[in-house]
């Protein structure tokens, strides 16, 4: 359990960044509220309050245990994504949620999570300097299973998020250049294989992303009205519930995949600033606790957990900048969704737990 010493090893600018980050979060979503005619700032603080309860949780034991029950962890995450299949609700044409009654959980956000747990077990074991192809072939099989469920759903986006995050403690275990270089060239000779396997719908995003004026006023409107939203706020914004784009209904999702759209429309580029300065902060604090843990799975943790963060962040930003096809990555804590805002909290929960034992271990 949390004791006075172990209390003293917390890091205050990490807590301070994220609280600072969901108080960003709550402040826009009162805004997207307003525009889509829904209270989700009051459903976000009780998933900002329940996460806060889970994060607590996530601190208050021996983080070595995961990974005696990374097994055991491994096959939950299957058993949920199977669970999907048969019973997931449907929403928009994806089967991605299981409905608890009083919560919709999507199983594909603790995924990632558990993940992440799973391979830093697997490579805490590992004792080795480099790895290799051949070191590679057991994870990669553990990776491809929930990969290839999620993307059944159909989630292309959260599917390719967890080989990003896989290949990510790849290069964090050190692989072999020469590994890496038949690794890169296998994905780009794989491209045709996976564009087949895409749905329509999925191939129209990234020609769109290629040409947004092909269909201004279909597949590209999304695109569009996100960047004209995102270039209107120009450097202070237009202020608190008075951007147009999104109080005018042109801009489509501002609670959720379009939250930072809405944001910057407001707050213009001195607030997006703030947004992306604060993520930085947080994101620096946790890449300092894994650089600076001794303890092996301590510090693939830290760091898988890091990248789940950072590319949710990155590649939802890049996103509604029209730099990135659209592929449903919620920015983290930002982003409207009880399953996203919990499962990172449990993140940033396991990450300090690393930190406030770390000087203990080394005592």
């Amino acid at each position: 359990m949390l004791n006075k010493r172990i209390l003293k090893e917390i890091d205050y600018i990490f807590f301070l960044s994220l609280f600072f980050i969901m108080t960003l979060g709550f402040i826009n979503l009162w805004s997207a509220s307003a525009a889509a005619g829904y209270p989700f700032q009051w459903k976000q603080l009780q998933w900002y309050l329940i996460g806060c309860g889970f994060m607590v949780g996530a601190m208050a034991f021996d983080y070595k245990e995961l990974s005696k029950y990374s097994l055991h962890l491994y096959v939950f995450t299957i058993i949920l994504l199977v669970l999907v299949m048969f019973v997931g609700k449907t929403v928009s044409g994806s089967q991605r949620w299981i409905s608890l009654g009083f919560f919709n959980l999507q199983p594909s956000e603790p995924a990632k999570l558990l993940m992440a747990v799973v391979i830093s077990s697997y490579f805490a074991q590992q004792e080795k300097e480099h790895f290799g192809l051949r070191d590679l072939l057991k994870p990669a099989l553990l990776v491809s299973v929930p990969f290839f469920l999620i993307f059944k759903q159909p989630d292309l986006g959260t599917a390719l998020l967890i080989l990003i995050i896989f290949g990510s403690m790849v290069l964090f275990a050190r692989l072999k250049l020469g590994s890496f270089l038949i690794i890169l060239g296998s994905c780009l000779c794989a491209f045709p294989l996976v564009w087949k396997l895409m749905k329509p719908y999925q191939r129209k995003r990234v020609e769109i992303f290629l040409n947004p004026d092909a269909d201004p006023f279909g597949a590209g409107w999304h695109v569009i009205q996100s960047k004209i939203a995102v270039g209107s706020g120009l450097l202070l914004g237009k202020g608190f519930m008075k951007g147009t784009q999104a109080q005018l209904n042109f801009l489509p999702e501002v609670h959720t995949d379009f939250a930072f759209s809405i944001w910057s429309e407001e707050w213009g580029f001195v607030g997006a600033l703030l947004l992306i300065a604060a993520y930085f902060i947080f994101l620096l604090r946790c890449l300092n606790i894994a650089q600076n843990t001794r303890d092996r799975f301590g510090s693939f943790l830290a760091f898988g957990i890091t990248a789940m963060i950072f590319w949710q962040m990155f590649i939802n930003i890049c996103m509604v900048l029209g730099l990135l096809p659209v592929v449903g990555i919620p920015l983290p804590l930002i982003s409207y969704g009880g399953s996203s805002v919990i499962t990172t909290l449990i993140g940033a929960g396991l990450i300090m737990n690393v930190r406030i034992r770390r000087s203990l271990f080394q005592s």
